[in-house]
């Protein structure tokens, strides 16, 4: 299962990006409707997980962050303090799991809201 099926089963409509840079573009139109990122680190372009995790928790404090990567473990600070870090190759429990925690009530979808 991909990350993308994983969020669309909690219950997110998700919008992809091909790299950080579009990312970026992505949020400048609608960061008022993202409640969360989820970021591999690893993306082509100038923009790593790292970075846009950081310049989202920068430039929209209210988008909750999950950063992944199979090869790569953040280092101190280079992460948000609010970020949380998933290792691949993960399970959509996993995730769930790691959503459930990160994200206030208010605003978790529905399947995230059932306690498992």
């Amino acid at each position: 299962m991909d990350a993308r099926a994983i969020l669309e089963e909690a219950g997110f409509r998700c919008m992809d990006a091909e790299s950080g840079d579009d990312a970026l573009e992505v949020l400048e139109q609608h960061a008022s409707s993202v409640v969360v990122l989820f970021t591999d680190v690893e993306m082509p372009g100038s923009v790593n997980g790292f970075a846009l995790a950081r310049h989202v928790a920068d430039r929209w404090p209210h988008i909750e962050i999950v950063v992944s990567s199979g090869n790569v473990q953040p280092l101190t600070g280079e992460m948000p303090a609010k970020a949380a870090f998933i290792t691949k190759p993960f399970s959509a429990e996993v995730v769930h799991e790691e959503l459930r925690r990160l994200l206030p009530d208010g605003k978790k979808p529905d399947p995230l809201k059932i306690a498992v």
